[in-house]
């Protein structure tokens, strides 16, 4: 039996069900044009943000790139919020101005830039500044792996190794950037070989295993807050998805469909279902209800969004620096 007790595994699963039935429903719903922004889903992903946000503090922060409602919501980031600003509305997490990509809840310390790249320095900063003030706080730095191909990366890690940053940096490798895989832009060595030094062993782990990924960021949590210095995870995963939007992508001709389908056989959702009702933690009909009940939420949420209203023009410049 797992050592993980029934309370997390309950976490564990229904945030990956909250997370499918929300970008399920904004499948389903897109067509209508009510959300004008472009979307980057994280369906078939779900593990990741579900076990990484699982194993945090309240206090400790989170920083994504584009593809982030997965986190946003993981970390608990308000679903009304969430269909609200891929809405425009005001309601919504950046009172609509930010859409799908720039998804924050700042009240519950996860932020989002779309820029590749963007938020690993600044997790680095922020974790930096938990040293500074001697704050038992980790920071995690989302990429994806084309992530590693920009510089920055490459400057955040070595002044994170230089000065032992509680930070943690969470790689989803989906295998592919856009269109083009990752055998196409990277040596044939994996991620956690290139990124492995002296100082940080990084490791690559089953992204799609959401207790192997709790229990990694538990325990390298743990280790950042003693001054053990930042750590480094490789998640292997997949997106079902088109790169951004609401459709699958068979014929844009760069992935086959059997991959896609090899990939769902195994997907964190399915995996998951089947060991709890092994397990007994949930029964098949506790399983449909919670799918259920998440997707009925969903859809209030997205209903709610539509009735709420626009932003005021008369607060365009609000916020702008």
């Amino acid at each position: 039996m797992t050592q993980i007790g029934r309370d997390i595994q309950r976490r564990l699963f229904e945030t990956m069900v909250r997370i499918r039935k929300a970008e399920e429903c904004v499948v389903d719903v897109y067509a209508e044009q009510m959300m004008r922004t472009p979307t980057h889903l994280s369906i078939g992903q779900e593990a990741v943000a579900a076990g990484v946000c699982a194993a945090l503090d309240g206090d400790d922060q989170v920083f994504c790139p584009h593809r982030c409602h997965a986190f946003y919501l993981a970390k608990g980031g308000g679903l009304n919020a969430f269909f609200a600003e891929l809405c425009g509305k005001a309601t919504g997490s950046n009172h609509g101005r930010g859409g799908s990509a720039h998804l924050s809840a700042c009240e519950k310390n996860m932020y989002s830039s779309p820029i590749l790249g963007d938020m690993i320095p600044v997790a680095v900063g922020a974790a930096f500044s938990f040293k500074m003030d001697k704050l038992p706080k980790v920071a995690v730095a989302v990429l994806g792996d084309a992530g590693l191909e920009e510089g920055v990366f490459t400057e955040s890690l070595n002044f994170a190794l230089l000065k032992k940053l509680p930070v943690i940096f969470v790689c989803e490798n989906n295998l592919y950037s856009t269109h083009t895989h990752i055998r196409e832009r990277q040596p044939a060595s994996t991620i956690s070989e290139r990124v492995s030094l002296p100082e940080m062993k990084a490791e690559q782990l089953d992204g799609n295993d959401v207790e192997a990924v709790y229990e990694a960021i538990l325990k390298a949590a743990a280790e950042c807050r003693r001054g053990g210095g930042p750590k480094f995870f490789e998640f292997l995963t997949y997106r079902y998805r088109e790169h951004v939007g609401p459709l699958f992508d068979y014929d844009k001709g760069y992935r086959p469909k059997k991959e896609v389908l090899r990939w769902q056989d195994k997907g964190p959702i399915k995996r998951y279902t089947e060991i709890l009702e092994k397990r007994g933690t949930f029964s098949a009909s506790e399983i449909a209800k919670i799918g259920e009940d998440c997707a009925e939420t969903s859809l209030r949420a997205y209903q709610q969004a539509l009735d709420d209203p626009w932003p005021d023009p008369a607060a365009l410049t609000t916020d702008v620096y």
